[in-house]
């Protein structure tokens, strides 16, 4: 229900009683999307009670994550460093670094690698109860 009440809030008059500046809050739609990363459409969302998670992930400098899919519609989030996004099955890539929000692929092999830096993400995960957030891809 807040997230549905946030549009709402972008003309709220946020300040505190007495003080003479009246605070706006901003809103920046930072995704808007019905494809992943790499063009491919999502399809509906898992039946079942829905269940949100929401990951935070450090990677250290220098690493490439486990080639890996997600069985549910998911996004992230930076907030420091790169990484590189490689898409398995054509080495298909994107980088991504902070204040970027990755639409990420559903069902496909995939894998991010770091350079010179760590990579910190958070990431959101819109799936049902059971059903694991991160597989090893074949």
């Amino acid at each position: 229900m807040l997230i549905a009440a946030l549009p709402l809030l972008s003309n709220a008059d946020m300040s505190v009683p007495g003080s003479a500046e009246k605070a706006k809050t901003v809103v920046t739609e930072l995704l808007k999307t019905t494809k992943s990363w790499d063009g491919v459409e999502y399809r509906a969302y898992p039946k079942g009670q829905p269940e949100v998670s929401i990951m935070r992930y450090t990677i250290p400098p220098h690493s490439a994550l486990p080639w890996h899919m997600h069985r549910v519609v998911n996004a992230a989030y930076v907030l420091s460093g790169h990484l590189t996004v490689e898409r398995k099955s054509d080495g298909k890539s994107l980088v991504i670094g902070p204040g970027d929000v990755l639409p990420e692929m559903v069902d496909a092999a995939h894998r991010g690698v770091t350079g010179d830096e760590s990579a910190e993400l958070i990431v959101f995960y819109a799936g049902t109860p059971g059903v694991p957030l991160v597989v090893k891809a074949e």
